[in-house]
């Protein structure tokens, strides 16, 4: 048996609010659209990986989502001329990330990361 895809579920009553976060400022692509639910995405291969953690590093709050990209300085900028508000970072960390945390309209903290 082999896990082939995780997929993070939000439950929220308005699906449409995930647009201007994870479609126009992310770039991810609606992979699918039925009104109740929308899932967002692109081409990229990637690990499944699931994370448990007693802390988000540097004693900061567990996020529930981790988003790799591959300029996170962009995504700042762009998350900040969209009004999401930054609460934690840019940090370069000392275990090789350079990362910012971020809500999401839905009240998820989001850990936006880049590798070194």
């Amino acid at each position: 048996m082999t896990v082939k895809r995780i997929v993070a579920n939000v439950a929220t009553t308005d699906v449409a609010a995930a647009r201007r976060f994870y479609g126009d400022v992310l770039g991810l692509d609606i992979l699918m659209d039925h009104g109740w639910i929308a899932t967002y995405g692109n081409s990229e291969r990637m690990t499944v990986q699931v994370s448990f953690a007693e802390q988000g590093g540097n004693e900061t709050p567990v996020p529930e989502l981790s988003i790799e990209v591959d300029d996170v300085d962009a995504v700042l900028a762009g998350m900040k001329k969209a009004g999401f508000a930054i609460e934690y970072g840019p940090s370069d960390e000392p275990w090789g990330v350079r990362r910012f945390f971020v809500r999401d309209p839905f009240g998820k903290l989001i850990n936006i990361l880049q590798h070194d």
